[in-house]
């Protein structure tokens, strides 16, 4: 498997504990990776579109609110395979680094 981009990563990370409209999945995003990933609206509706495509991700439920429909999205249990599988990649490749003499996590 070729590695994920981070975006991708992080919209995968966002809905691990569960459904979650777009809207708060920016902000999850944002949130869990310390503000490295700020997702456009039309960005991030084209990779959901993307993810779901590929079975990672799917529609939970739709609803209006304030006369606006929201949609919900949901991790499959490929996508939260594939993010665990990104994760422990990460971490192999965090391993070669810190595992140096005289490397200090910071």
């Amino acid at each position: 498997m070729r590695s994920m981009s981070e975006p991708t990563y992080f919209i995968l990370t966002a809905l691990l504990d569960g459904p979650l409209h777009g809207y708060a999945i920016i902000k999850r995003a944002e949130e869990q990776s310390g503000g490295r990933v700020r997702l456009a609206v039309g960005t991030l509706y084209g990779a959901l579109d993307r993810l779901a495509g590929t079975g990672l991700i799917a529609v939970d439920r739709e609803e209006t609110v304030g006369g606006r429909p929201r949609r919900y999205f949901r991790i499959t249990e490929d996508g939260a395979e594939a993010v665990t599988e990104e994760a422990k990649r990460m971490a192999r490749a965090a391993r070669i680094v810190f595992g140096r003499p005289g490397t200090a996590l910071s």
